[in-house]
């Protein structure tokens, strides 16, 4: 370190000694170099005042900003290079089908590095670290080369008594096509977009503010597959570019324990003393800080405001009926930061009007949003952009599209028409719906706050629980607002004034606290102990349980989706009830004069759709494996599969529901008016679904691992023979087969040829992290004998009933039923 401090002066005072020489000599020795000279000089910086004229508007702020005869500057200070700026890359207007204003499309940490006479900005990146006083910092540094996004020369230079400025024309760094400050590499792949076409694309605006640079550009691209306005074989969007400066200090960090679900951000760190290198991972969160003058008061339990409080406003397009609900979603926080020791830590606010801030815009990375889209996605989401130094989140925009109101009218009605009469319409009361749409919002708002999905909470409480007054009121119907718990469909007819959907409930509290809570006096590391004592303090009360999301496939059944209580079996047996209160009033409820049926169809569909989430609710439990996050100072398995009696109730639920007919969802008097035909293809569907969902690979695997395990195990042969003996009752008591139950039949045959000659699919390394599922060799495993076995059982029993059985369609079922399985059996015919 020594040897570069004085390294770097000397040649620099080295290169100025030799080009001040130049300076002396005499002007005969120049004559023949004399046109080179002049033209190199040509090629270098200019006087300030020949590049930055009169003419110039200039902006004042981080840089100043100078737009002279259609070209842009930038005049950067000296105190400003090699420091760390965040860049957020947004389209801010587009056209049908693609994209959406405000959706992000890149984020990056930048570096502008001066170079003699040019200006290199440099790409940072921070997967990597150690600490710049170990040995192994130089290593990490070479191994972490920060590629040059542009290259710029400088034009000029002005000298001043505040600082040394350098001036650059950035005009070609936002008019060509530098991607990444455009349009996403998969959505060019998506539009065959060929190339940028310069003619059509250009600078908008570049205002510069203290802390941050809003540029927008309108970008034009030659296009073989544009989604709309095709004839013009080209899409064309404006983007927004936030350059955001970093603080020199980044926020303290606070390590992630799994056992409360976070955001977070990580680094390899090989400077630790582990003997590898390792991933530590921290909080995204906001910088909530006490006031210094707050300190005491804090410290003996008064709640407090912050420094800076964490302020979100509402888009300008945000219709003004709605604003106050999205309003009051966002302020239902506080309660959680009270919990964590802050007042008044986060608010709602209108923004200026045009005529108080024309330049006012949502894009602007000083500003928080819910933005409002006019989109038919029926979604919203909150993003957020993070400091990747500490986590510190510098600001958030939740994506409000106008289509989620559609998505919340059919969750409420499908879910609470049978006990709700404000439910039991198709356009609800402004108050019902700005209820919902607060619900939605503080669900939202709590993502931007660094929260995930908690699907582990709402099995905190008891089924019956849910159908009390007294206890929703109390509690809601989850104790968390961030699991999918929509509303309440467990409530019965002549329950009372039930809850009907999760507020900010203990589990938020819980978290906020644990994430938020400054620790004064301690460092990063010295506030784990502390931390981890929060936890085990509500260790083993399931109110405080997170569990995780799970992608691409269902282990723990108490960490799913859509689901209430902590028995889905009951649960599921008590929405069914309400579904079948439901479809008797389906056209009662959605009639109007002079419409035509799409709503009955859309409703009616919305029922089969819960129906079957009830059928994945239930299925979940069989093989399943409960997680639950511990640490080496907490007793207990952290994998615990299901108890066998539950996955006996659940084979037996999905006998009685969905196995033996539900004629109560084939009402003609809908499908007379909804559809020519269909409803036997569609029943055929969700037997399909939940059939290939049973006998799936992973499940086997589970299973087969159990009964290793464990002598209560509930076994794939018991399972299987279960299944076959609920599919094929009719054999054994020489019945007449129905034709949806001959549909059932022919679905598990098929789905039973499939685990004979399939494998299962591998999953590309870039899913492996987050997909959940268990891996089986299904070649060499149990699978292929035991389903050989058990269709060698049916195609028994199926000849033996042929020759008892009476009903002509029946006879030919079987027939063909038996010489199916003899094909998988036996493919080749011998």
């Amino acid at each position: 370190m020594i040897k570069k401090v004085l390294y770097f002066p000397l040649i620099a005072g080295l290169m100025l000694s030799i080009g001040s020489c130049s300076v002396f000599e005499d002007k005969k020795a120049n004559t023949k170099s004399g046109t080179s000279q002049q033209q190199k000089s040509k090629k270098g910086p200019k006087p300030y005042t020949k590049v930055i004229t009169k003419s110039a508007k200039t902006d004042e702020g981080l840089f100043k900003v100078h737009h002279v005869d259609q070209k842009y500057y930038y005049e950067i200070p000296d105190s400003l290079f090699n420091r760390e700026m965040l860049m957020v890359t947004r389209i801010a207007k587009t056209a049908k089908g693609i994209g959406f204003g405000g959706g992000k499309q890149n984020e990056q940490v930048l570096r502008w590095q001066k170079k003699g006479d040019r200006v290199n900005l440099r790409v940072v990146s921070h997967e990597i670290s150690a600490a710049d006083s170990l040995p192994v910092h130089e290593a990490v540094v070479n191994s972490n080369f920060e590629p040059i996004l542009y290259s710029f020369k400088v034009e000029a230079y002005k000298k001043d008594s505040v600082s040394n400025n350098t001036v650059i024309e950035v005009t070609d760094l936002f008019n060509k096509d530098v991607k990444a400050i455009g349009l996403q590499q998969s959505r060019r792949g998506s539009y065959k977009i060929s190339r940028l076409d310069g003619s059509r694309s250009y600078i908008d605006t570049i205002r510069s503010y203290p802390k941050n640079i809003e540029v927008r550009h309108v970008k034009t691209y030659n296009a073989g597959k544009p989604p709309s306005n095709s004839s013009n074989g080209s899409i064309s969007l404006e983007f927004s570019n936030s350059m955001i400066l970093l603080d020199k200090e980044p926020m303290q960090r606070r390590y992630f324990d799994q056992r409360v679900g976070w955001f977070t951000s990580r680094q390899t760190d090989y400077g630790l003393e582990d003997h590898k290198s390792k991933t530590v991972e921290y909080l995204d969160r906001w910088r909530l800080e006490v006031k210094d003058e707050d300190i005491e008061k804090f410290k003996k339990g008064e709640l407090v405001e912050p420094k800076k409080q964490i302020v979100y406003y509402i888009d300008r397009a945000t219709p003004k009926k709605w604003r106050k609900y999205i309003k009051q979603g966002i302020e239902d926080w506080q309660v959680a930061f009270e919990a964590a020791g802050f007042k008044n830590a986060i608010i709602a606010k209108n923004p200026p009007s045009v005529e108080e801030d024309p330049d006012w815009s949502p894009e602007d990375a000083r500003y928080s949003v819910v933005r409002y889209l006019a989109s038919p996605i029926p979604n919203a989401n909150g993003p957020h952009v993070s400091d990747p130094r500490s986590g510190e989140i510098i600001e958030s925009d939740i994506n409000w599209y106008h289509n989620v109101m559609t998505l919340l009218k059919n969750w409420f009605f499908v879910q609470t028409a049978a006990i709700n009469p404000d439910a039991q319409k198709m356009n609800f009361d402004d108050e019902v719906m700005g209820r919902l749409i607060r619900f939605v919002s503080s669900h939202e708002v709590g993502h931007t706050l660094g929260l995930p999905h908690n699907m582990g909470s709402s099995v905190a409480y008891k089924v019956e629980d849910l159908r009390d007054p007294e206890f929703t009121k109390k509690y809601g119907t989850a104790p968390s607002i961030m699991d999918y718990a929509r509303f309440n469909y467990i409530a019965q007819p002549g329950d009372g004034d039930v809850a009907l959907m999760p507020n900010i409930g203990p589990y938020d509290k819980y978290s906020i606290n644990w994430g938020y809570r400054p620790i004064l006096g301690k460092t990063a590391k010295e506030e784990k102990e502390i931390l981890d004592q929060w936890i085990l303090e509500k260790a083993g009360d399931p109110k405080y349980r997170f569990g995780k999301q799970q992608i691409g496939g269902l282990i723990d059944p108490s960490s799913q989706t859509e689901d209430l209580g902590d028995d889905s079996m009951l649960a599921s047996e008590y929405g069914i009830k309400n579904l079948k209160r439901i479809v008797p009033n389906l056209t009662k409820w959605t009639a109007e004069d002079g419409k035509n049926y799409d709503d009955l169809d859309q409703m009616y569909n919305q029922v089969l759709s819960q129906f079957n989430r009830y059928m994945g609710h239930v299925t979940a439990n069989i093989g399943g494996v409960y997680e639950y996050y511990k640490t080496y100072d907490q007793e207990g398995a952290v994998y615990v599969h299901t108890p066998r009696d539950k996955q006996i109730r659940a084979m037996q639920f999905l006998d009685k529901q969905l196995f033996d007919t539900p004629e109560w969802l084939l009402d003609h008097e809908i499908f007379n008016k909804i559809e020519s035909d269909g409803h036997l293809d569609r029943l055929k569907s969700y037997h399909e679904r939940t059939i290939n969902n049973l006998l799936d690979f992973g499940r086997f695997a589970r299973m087969m691992e159990n009964e290793e395990m464990n002598d209560d195990a509930y076994t794939p042969i018991e399972m299987m023979e279960d299944l076959r003996s609920s599919l094929f009752k009719e054999l054994r008591r020489g019945q007449e087969i129905s034709r949806t139950r001959r549909n059932l039949q022919r679905v598990y045959i098929s789905r039973m040829g499939e685990l004979m000659t399939e494998k299962q699919s591998s999953l590309p390394a870039r899913y492996r992290s987050y997909i959940s599922r268990s891996n089986i060799d299904v070649e060499n495993s149990d699978i292929r004998a035991l389903v050989r076995g058990e269709l060698v059982t049916l195609q028994r029993d199926l000849k033996t009933a042929a020759r008892r059985t009476r009903d002509t369609m029946t006879q030919y079922h079987i027939n063909d039923a038996i010489e199916r399985i003899e094909m998988i059996l036996n493919p080749n015919g011998k």
